[in-house]
């Protein structure tokens, strides 16, 4: 990465809206993050990731909270849209879906892994329906009020491929049973925060997990998002010091 950075002489890349979800469960008196092991055929291969991908022309649900473009720092299409990409990404890569009927707002949907669920999921991820229209048809609706906004970072410009992405927080439903389904990953698993310390992963990945190390409780982390700024993003730049050395800062 330092290497790439110090070589770098170009136009820095546009960077891709993108969201990525962290998913809580608890666990006695503490919680467990979901992580996957991305694929080493594909980019960033062999590190641990949440799940979570790029905004699609699809992404365009409607939602239940309407400060989003407010608490993601962007126009409220855009916010929509990286909303969207979470809810799809989420139920894409590990089988869990943030919806209710539309007739029960407080509720949310039980099990999702039976083969006709299974179905609407391959079809949305392979672009043949999109969430908004599984929903409907289902008589549900996107509950984006479960998103709890957490961070946002933005790739540095050296890199050829660069994202903006949104971190969110969601706790796992009730009823519902986190899978590796995405096909994009070569494991997946249930970890301690702390644990979660000891796996590769990027910077953005690394300083999230980081960041919950003063939380013991879920209901903490949901409290503490409201206070959390994910509208100003994140860059990490690469700094050459006297000695010629050279360090990732984040700032």
């Amino acid at each position: 990465m330092i290497r790439r950075a110090l070589e770098f002489n170009g136009e820095p890349a546009t960077p891709r809206l993108a969201a990525t979800v962290v998913l809580l469960r608890p666990v006695g008196d503490d919680f467990e993050l979901y992580v996957l092991k991305r694929a080493r055929t594909m980019v960033f291969g062999g590190l641990y990731a949440f799940p979570g991908g790029g905004v699609d022309p699809t992404d365009r649900p409607e939602t239940i909270r309407g400060d989003w473009a407010e608490r993601l720092g962007v126009p409220g299409e855009q916010a929509r849209a990286i909303v969207g990409a979470a809810a799809r990404e989420l139920f894409e890569e590990a089988g869990v879906l943030l919806a209710g009927p539309v007739t029960e707002p407080d509720r949310t949907v039980t099990d999702v892994s039976a083969g006709d669920w299974e179905a609407d999921r391959v079809a949305i991820a392979g672009r043949a329906l999109t969430l908004t229209e599984v929903l409907d048809r289902r008589g549900l609706r996107l509950r984006d009020d479960l998103l709890f906004p957490w961070g946002r970072w933005i790739t540095p410009e050296f890199e050829p491929k660069r994202f903006d992405t949104w971190f969110f927080v969601a706790l796992l439903p009730e009823g519902q049973t986190a899978r590796d389904v995405s096909g994009e990953s070569e494991a997946a698993a249930w970890v301690l925060p702390k644990a979660a310390e000891e796996l590769p992963m990027l910077p953005p990945t690394r300083s999230t997990v980081d960041s919950f190390s003063p939380y013991r409780k879920i209901a903490e982390i949901i409290a503490a998002a409201s206070r959390r700024d994910a509208a100003t993003p994140v860059v990490p730049r690469v700094v050459v010091r006297e000695d010629g050395s050279a360090l990732l800062h984040v700032s």
